[in-house]
Order: structure tokens, then sequence, then C-alpha cells
């Protein structure tokens, strides 16, 4: 079967035989900014009776570990790319490597009640089966193009998908499907069978945006003329080396901060670093080359943060 989505921006394409290029040590060479930074990212522990409530104006952000997010505002509780599993990956013991580095700050069964999960792309370490299964099955689930009938198959009976642009209205919140360029697949078979998306929530007189996996590519500065400005976006700034490699797929800190950018973000959370160990830079290297980026584009530190798994930023 042929592909069904594609990225409509020019990048190197790399397939399997790239991917055995780059595991056996066979593409060309990169060395690391900063080769002894392999802490993980900080950890605090979120109480859960801090998750009782949801405020009355503005949102509170708790930052889960790698891509995942919770949400409070505008009377309701979202929950992004939840992964509590200690692998991501489909079989543990075949994969090792990618065991986390980081508790979750909370247990699954401290969460609150969620009134809805948002999917950017079934990756393992995106859209984590065994966390889902944790809620009721009628969960609304809101997931990029393609993926109902997969979701529908393991057992979930109120899953939407959203095409690019699309828009849900939940409640007092609209949800946006926002464009990325990614590729989906969860086997050798089902490459790109699905779409990738980030997300758009806007309620409460508060834009947020959460910009799912994503290579630099053009469209992030229509996605801040269409959906912006935001007061608050989740940019991802690790899984970026080797650059070869990787840089149709993920950005690295310096692109991130031209995403921020782009998207006319006042203040933003740096997410897909420290947990996961899932490409060739260190650990820890992220936060330091995205201090470094910030530095050369005059941007203060505090308005890009690189903070802790479990930390909360209120938007109000």
């Amino acid at each position: 079967m042929s592909d069904i989505f594609r990225n409509p921006w020019p990048h190197d394409q790399h397939g399997f035989r790239e991917v055995l290029r780059w595991k056996l040590g066979l593409g060309p060479k990169e060395e690391n900014a900063y080769p002894d930074a392999t802490s993980a990212a900080p950890w605090r522990a979120i109480d859960p009776a801090d998750l009782q409530t949801i405020p009355s104006t503005g949102w509170r952000v708790h930052w889960l570990g790698h891509a995942s997010f919770l949400l409070c505002g505008a009377g309701m509780r979202i929950l992004i790319d939840p992964i509590f599993s200690d692998f991501c990956a489909p079989f543990p013991f075949h994969f090792s490597r990618l065991k986390r580095h980081v508790p979750p700050p909370l247990s699954l069964s401290d969460l609150p009640v969620i009134d809805v999960i948002l999917l950017t792309h079934h990756h393992y370490d995106h859209c984590d089966l065994p966390t889902l299964r944790h809620f009721p099955r009628n969960t609304t689930i809101i997931v990029a193009e393609g993926h109902r009938a997969w979701l529908e198959g393991k057992g979930f009976t109120n899953v939407r998908e959203l095409p690019w642009w699309e828009n849900f209205r939940m409640g007092e919140v609209d949800i946006t499907s926002t464009p990325a360029q990614h590729f989906t697949a969860r086997s050798l078979l089902d490459r790109n069978h699905a779409h990738w998306c980030g997300w758009s929530i806007e309620g409460g007189g508060k834009r947020l945006w959460h910009a799912g996996d994503s290579g630099y590519c053009e469209v992030f500065r229509e996605i801040g003329e269409r959906l912006g400005p935001f007061d608050l976006s989740m940019i991802p700034i690790g899984a970026y080396a080797p650059r070869w490699f990787m840089q149709p797929m993920h950005m690295n800190p310096q692109e991130a901060v031209q995403v921020f950018q782009d998207t006319q973000t006042k203040q933003a959370i740096a997410m897909h670093w420290g947990t996961f160990t899932l490409t060739d830079e260190p650990l820890g290297e992220p936060p330091l080359l995205l201090e470094k980026a910030l530095l050369d584009a005059g941007i203060d530190n505090d308005r890009f943060a690189a903070g802790a798994v479990g930390q909360c930023w209120c938007v109000d």
C-alpha cells in the first residue's frame, strides 16, 4: 500500500535504509555540543489535591514529562499525548535504551477526571496504549486524521479525527488541528497511513498551542498568523541528533526558538527532552542549546523555559 499522508514541504526522505545507516553508525559523523550533559530533566511531584479544582480564570499547565501535558482551564481538564509507561517501545525487553529516565510526577490513579485526550500521532512515545486504557473507553479522544479506526479497534468508543486546520468546539474550548512536518508508524507496514498534527486550544480568553512532533518548516509562520498570538506554547527541543537524519522530523533548540518567534508566542515550555533517550544527543544537552539560542535571538530565558517534570505554569 502506498503512503496516504505526506508533508507538503520539500525535505529529505529517510526510509529503512537510512535508519540502518544511523543505527550502525555509518552516516556522517557529528559531535555533540555538550557531551557531558547527561542528566535527565529535573523532577518534582504533583500533589493530586492541586488538580481537584479548575481555575476560574486562565489555565494551569502541568508538564508530565516528554510531550505529555495536563491542561486545566475554561471548565475542562485536557490531557495531551499522555505516557506513563516505563518504556516507549512495543517490546521493552528489546528496547532497553528507551526506558524512562524520569518518573511521572504523579500516578495514573491520582489523575482527576479527564474531559478530553488529544493525541498528535500514534508513535509509541506519544500514544501509549497502557496509559490510554486506564481511562474509560468512552473518554473523548481527539486525534489527527486517519487514527480513528485504529483506536476503535483497541476498544475506544468516542474518537474524533480532525484534519489540519479543522476546529472542534467542546464546552467553551475551541480545539484546532495544526500542521506539522513529521511521519507516523507503529510497525514496518503502516508508515504514513495516518496523519500527524499539533493542537491549538482556545478558551477562557487565552490561546495555547502544543506543536506535536515536527521538523522546522514554513508552516509555523502561518500557524501564528491564523491562530496566534499564543499566550503559552509547548514546543519540542529534543531528539534532534544526528541532524543528517533527524532534521526533517525533529527540530533542534535553535529551530525551536525560530518556531517561538514564527508563531507569535508570548511564553513557551520546552518539551520532548530529558525523559527518554530517543536519539544521539546527551539527555541534558537540549536546554543548554536552548539557552544559547535564546541569548543569540535576544529573548529572555524566562519566556521559553526548560523546566522540571511536574512543574506547573499559570496562564492568567
